[in-house]
């Protein structure tokens, strides 16, 4: 079993379609995936980016939010809602295996729930599928783990083929690089992160960084007062730019 690498990246807003239409405008990324966590309370739209992506999750149900105390992600939306503000939520990180890694980890002494299936329904009809398991969840608490059902519309060997092949409009061809997380003691989170989920980050004068796959995980020994989400672009006329966009800092970086 292994981490394979971030997974995607869930950013808490008000109004998931009206957030994808501001970052299209103003970074450039497309928002082509999404749909109703029916028995949930939440939707969402997703930005592939390669191997991971971002979602943008929306609250429709609060209530249902709250009755489903299974769909973990849906909580930690609605908590930083309630802060009165937008950001991240949480971020996954993708394994093949969900169950295994789980009877892994809780061997070292993992505080990590079952693994638990979910799902949601495309705009098409089609069901999207997966396997999440759930370290107590926040801003500054550790990612989860997700396993992806390989197939169908997003998922399917033609589907991931795509995504690699995609161009974003204002970015072209694009891919998350690097995530920076601004929580207040780098050194405890490095060590929650460990022992819930086996992410080994490694301290150096910068900071503590852990590579996932060809991603990375950066928490800076300096304060930075929002996450920074470093996306690498191909695009021909993509330029080194940053912005500050529904709670988090986005960096474009040029490849």
């Amino acid at each position: 079993m292994a981490l394979l690498g971030i997974d995607h990246l869930v950013v808490a807003v008000r109004d998931p379609d009206s957030a994808a239409v501001d970052l299209e405008h103003e970074l450039g990324l497309a928002f082509r995936g999404g749909g109703q966590h029916a028995t949930a309370g939440t939707w969402n739209r997703i930005a592939f980016l390669g191997d991971a992506y971002l979602e943008l999750i929306g609250v429709f149900d609060r209530a249902m939010v709250l009755a489903s105390p299974s769909f973990a992600v849906g909580q930690a939306a609605a908590t930083v809602l309630d802060l009165g503000h937008e950001g991240l939520a949480t971020w996954a990180v993708a394994v093949d295996d969900c169950e295994a890694e789980v009877t892994r980890l809780r061997g070292r002494g993992s505080p990590i729930g079952d693994s638990v299936g979910g799902s949601r329904v495309r705009p098409d009809g089609e069901v999207i599928r997966w396997v999440t398991a759930f370290p107590p969840l926040g801003p500054e608490e550790p990612p989860f783990l997700i396993e992806h059902e390989m197939a169908g519309a997003e998922w399917g060997p033609e589907a991931l083929a795509a995504r690699h092949a995609f161009h974003h409009p204002g970015l072209g061809q694009a891919r998350l690089g690097r995530l920076m997380l601004p929580v207040a003691d780098p050194a405890a989170y490095a060590d929650r992160c460990e022992t819930a989920v086996g992410i080994r980050f490694v301290a150096d004068a910068s900071g503590w960084t852990a590579a996932l796959g060809s991603d990375s995980v950066h928490l800076p020994a300096n304060p930075i007062a929002a996450p920074v989400v470093e996306l690498d672009a191909s695009g021909p006329r993509v330029e080194r730019r940053s912005l500050d966009l529904h709670g988090l800092d986005w960096f474009v970086n040029p490849r």
